[in-house]
């Protein structure tokens, strides 16, 4: 360990935005504003690894109201790793979601590790990339989101969420910067998306549906917003077949892989409904 004073504090949001930055460099590819919506999840599930003044380490423990928490941003500088400053990081955010599920999303190569520390596999999910193709025409069921009561929305991703995450929802489809479109017959939704700009490409994450006719009629609206041939980025599920058949339809190429694994039981969401998760980093 370095002489210096090894020091561990609640991220600002201006430090989540460096984290992000991190995420960045490692190739993971974040929202270009993800760290305002994120914030809003919890705002005390952010920690930063200071060596003197350096920042050098983070990760997010998102405490969702004591019922579920999820890690992510587990980050160390590199010329600082094999140090013991990430474990020391770790073990600070994993007390902080001290007696409730954890759930993460992490890289295939970290799988073992996180056994270690008392995950189990759920399953994989998988990022898919191709190439915007504008649709000549987008369904009539396709509204914006904002057209849509909020607590309509909120109830429907009931079924993808294991617990409630209002402050994050709401900033995360009304975004200005967010594109968020609803599909819905007879006033009822059943299905909705959300696509933002990244450092490369835009990801659409979430992709909720009840079926996949609903999915590609969202998918083709989000398109319908964008460049031909901008980058295009989904992550699905690899249990869901109907969403790996989907992204084989928009010839789509896999591209990044992570294990989604929980330290309790594993939530039963409905997996066959979800086309694209919302986050690696909060689930």
């Amino acid at each position: 360990m370095n002489n210096q004073e090894y020091t561990i504090k609640t991220m600002s949001l201006d430090d989540l935005k460096l984290a992000s930055n991190w995420a960045a460099l490692e190739g993971w590819n974040p929202g270009k504003f993800d760290a305002e919506c994120y914030f809003k999840a919890d705002p005390n599930g952010f920690l930063m690894g200071y060596l003197g003044d350096e920042p050098i380490a983070s990760i997010s423990v998102v405490n969702y109201g004591n019922e579920f928490g999820f890690l992510g941003f587990y980050i160390v500088k590199p010329e600082y790793r094999g140090k013991g400053f990430g474990y020391k990081l770790w073990q600070a955010g994993m007390n902080y979601l001290s007696g409730i599920n954890v759930g993460l999303d992490g890289v295939v190569a970290q799988q073992d590790n996180y056994k270690k520390s008392g995950f189990k596999l759920a399953y994989q999910n998988v990022r898919f990339e191709g190439s915007v193709v504008v649709p000549k025409a987008i369904s009539d069921a396709v509204y914006n989101l904002s057209e849509v009561a909020f607590d309509k929305v909120a109830q429907f991703e009931t079924a993808f969420f294991p617990v409630e995450r209002h402050e994050f929802l709401r900033s995360w489809i009304e975004h200005p910067e967010h594109i968020a479109l609803g599909y819905l017959i007879d006033g009822k939704l059943k299905g909705y998306a959300v696509a933002r700009y990244c450092e490369k490409g835009v990801k659409v994450g979430p992709l909720f549906a009840d079926n996949i006719e609903y999915a590609k009629a969202l998918f083709d609206a989000v398109q319908a917003r964008l460049r031909e041939g901008d980058t295009i980025y989904l992550d699905v599920p690899a249990i869901n077949e109907q969403a790996l058949t989907l992204v084989d339809d928009y010839a789509m190429k896999p591209c990044f892989e992570t294990a989604r694994m929980y330290t309790g039981n594993i939530p039963e969401l409905d997996v066959r409904r979800i086309f694209g998760i919302t986050s690696f980093e909060i689930g």
